[in-house]
């Protein structure tokens, strides 16, 4: 706060000068902020869709492995429906394989969703695959 030259006895404040200014710069940052956020929030959607992505595959091999057999690729494919949620296991592709004779795999392909889960996908797919070995033969 400074004194008015004009006026001794007077404190006058830097609001009395700049009136409507911080109206004016929260307005022009109100879309700025706006759009941060939004890309923030895909980004984060972006991430967990890796996570889910990889857990599911993960657990989808857990399961052809303990079920063996011929049974490995349903045990799998439904290892992997229970594990994600429904807003993502619409666009899931699945694919439970051998990696050859010692290896099972799984490899899940996901949409990551643009701002909403379930709506509509980036275009840009996430993949994880996972594998691990055959035992009990």
């Amino acid at each position: 706060m400074t004194r008015s030259r004009g006026e001794p006895g007077r404190i006058r404040t830097w609001l009395g000068h700049d009136r409507g200014q911080l109206s004016v710069e929260f307005t022009g940052m109100v879309p700025i902020i706006l759009v941060t956020l939004v890309l923030l929030w895909q980004a984060v959607l972006v991430g967990y869709t890796f996570t889910l992505a990889s857990g599911a595959a993960d657990e989808g091999v857990r399961r052809a492995v303990a079920a063996g057999g011929s049974d490995r690729q349903s045990g799998c494919e439904a290892a992997v429906h229970e594990r994600l949620p429904s807003a993502w296991e619409g666009a899931a592709e699945i694919d439970c394989g051998g990696g050859g004779e010692d290896v099972v795999t799984a490899t899940v392909r996901l949409q990551a969703p643009v701002l909403f889960p379930g709506l509509v996908g980036l275009p840009i797919p996430v993949n994880a695959t996972a594998g691990a070995a055959a035992e009990g033969k």
